[in-house]
């Protein structure tokens, strides 16, 4: 199960990054481009927002399968494990001084 999860944030992560990439804070660059191809072809005329809107989703994915995935991660075979009793170690008395 953990192999699925981290396809997936790998995959979100990768797609975070495009969105990340083609948007521009003020409006133009890469965004703007695709924004007039999507209006011609999809009649979205907001792409930014779309964009923006996109982000935001692909992130709250990417945090919150982070969060359940530790849900899955299992101890290694031999990590050391505080919560066993150690055996307790028997002090001996120091050797007495001969007359």
């Amino acid at each position: 199960m953990i192999y699925i999860i981290t396809f997936i944030i790998i995959a979100a992560s990768a797609v975070l990054g495009f969105f990340i990439l083609i948007q521009n804070p003020k409006g133009g660059g890469l965004s703007g481009s695709f924004g007039n191809m999507s209006t011609q072809v999809m009649g979205v005329k907001q792409s930014g927002d779309i964009m923006e809107k996109g982000t935001w989703v692909l992130m709250s994915v990417v945090a919150g399968l982070c969060i359940i995935s530790v849900m899955f991660m299992t101890r290694p075979a031999g990590a050391d494990d505080s919560s066993k009793a150690q055996p307790a170690q028997s002090k001996s008395a120091p050797a007495k001084k001969g007359k």
